[in-house]
């Protein structure tokens, strides 16, 4: 076990853990962040994603290790003093859930989009998607979200 410092949310955390765990697993078990969830375990549903120096990760193959003096935030950061963030706004308008598991990866993908490119659009935000499973069907009401996250000036 090494102690490793995270910043995670905006706060440093310190966390026990082997270097070789799972960016997932140290903060679902040893953080008790829930939000990104274990999916395939082999970066290809998305439900792991998390922000990582702006850019989209997915944690449930990528070890502690990389992410030390990294800023990472999760799906419970991204909403400050209360008030949630445009993309998690957009989603709870559009009703774009069903059972909810792909969800924070999603709002995570566009959440990073959004943040880092100038010009979004509605191709920009699809590809962004690319890659991120939802096995209910609630890709009908995620596109009304998205068109809704552009049309507001995202």
């Amino acid at each position: 076990m090494n102690a490793f410092l995270l910043n995670i949310n905006g706060a440093v955390r310190k966390v026990e853990a082997d270097p070789a765990m799972p960016l997932i697993y140290v903060l679902r078990n040893r953080l008790g962040l829930m939000g990104a969830k274990l999916g395939c375990g082999l970066e290809q549903c998305g439900a792991c994603a998390v922000i990582a120096d702006g850019e989209r990760v997915l944690s449930c193959v990528r070890t502690v290790s990389e992410f030390e003096g990294r800023a990472i935030t999760t799906i419970e950061g991204l909403a400050e003093e209360g008030e949630l963030n445009p993309v998690q706004r957009a989603f709870l308008d559009a009703g774009a859930a069903q059972c909810g598991y792909c969800t924070s990866g999603m709002v995570i993908a566009l959440t990073a989009y959004l943040e880092a490119e100038e010009h979004p659009d509605r191709r920009g935000a699809l590809e962004a998607l690319e890659g991120h499973l939802c096995r209910c069907g609630a890709h009908a009401d995620v596109l009304r979200a998205v068109d809704r996250l552009l049309a507001d000036g995202a």
